[in-house]
């Protein structure tokens, strides 16, 4: 098959969780190929491939084609820069959110250079707590109340729809914006993973607590920490265990 040009939404990874009907997945590379979005990454898919999904993705097969598969979240964004978690419900976690068409503005932040994920959930229950936390934002389609279910295909193509009309926008003068070259989110992992340690080790984290950890992760998630950025906190960390081990001090 020919090689397509890079679409509108090039930088984009859509990321399915755990998606139970090939043809929702079919249905999705169609979406895409309307939108310009090029990467999908699927997590633990039921049935892939299939030709059920071959059917429903109408001739964009290069996406299907191309998709790739894995078993944790942490894997399918670990070199991505900005991470959104969808919902079509209101959620009891207190999480920093969005709206679709702000979605479309902070994807465009890093002005097509970084990759960004857009994480649906399951068709039957969405996202996880844990699976949040490892998102920068969390994006709730503001469906009614009293009946919330939206097809997955749908809320992709909610999203992706505001993404790109703001994708092609991004190069108006008025529209840039430069915060440097972001941490991608396995680099931002290490940091919490480092964080945590250190928290554990100084006794202000008292049973690892997955509360207190999260109200962390929400603290850094919604700065978007540049690589630099992610190295000093590091390098700070790694001084407070040199202190703290007495490696540190002065005589």
């Amino acid at each position: 098959m020919a090689a397509r040009p890079s679409g509108t939404l090039h930088f984009l990874r859509v990321v399915l969780v755990e998606p139970s009907h090939p043809g929702n997945i079919g249905a999705v590379a169609r979406v895409m190929a309307n939108m310009g979005a090029e990467d999908l990454v699927l997590i633990r898919p039921l049935e892939f491939p299939s030709p059920v999904a071959q059917a429903r993705a109408s001739g964009a097969d290069w996406i299907l084609e191309k998709a790739g598969t894995c078993l944790t979240l942490d894997e399918a964004i670990a070199d991505c820069d900005l991470v959104f978690g969808t919902t079509a419900r209101k959620r009891s976690v207190d999480w920093p959110s969005l709206e679709p068409w702000e979605v479309s503005h902070g994807a465009s932040l890093t002005g097509g250079r970084s990759r960004v994920a857009i994480v649906f959930g399951r068709e039957s229950s969405g996202l996880t707590n844990t699976e949040l936390d490892r998102c920068n934002y969390l994006v709730r389609i503001p469906v009614e109340d009293d009946f919330s279910s939206l097809n997955l295909a749908a809320a992709v193509t909610v999203i992706l729809y505001e993404a790109r009309k703001h994708a092609l926008q991004r190069d108006r003068p008025e529209g840039k914006k430069d915060l440097g070259e972001l941490a991608s989110a396995g680099e931002v992992a290490r940091f919490y993973g480092h964080l945590e340690s250190i928290l554990c080790g100084t006794g202000f984290l008292k049973d690892n607590s997955p509360v207190l950890m999260r109200k962390l992760y929400r603290l850094f998630n919604r700065v978007h920490l540049t690589r630099e950025e992610v190295n000093i906190l590091r390098g700070v960390l790694s001084s407070v265990r040199e202190c703290t081990t007495g490696r540190g001090q002065k005589p």
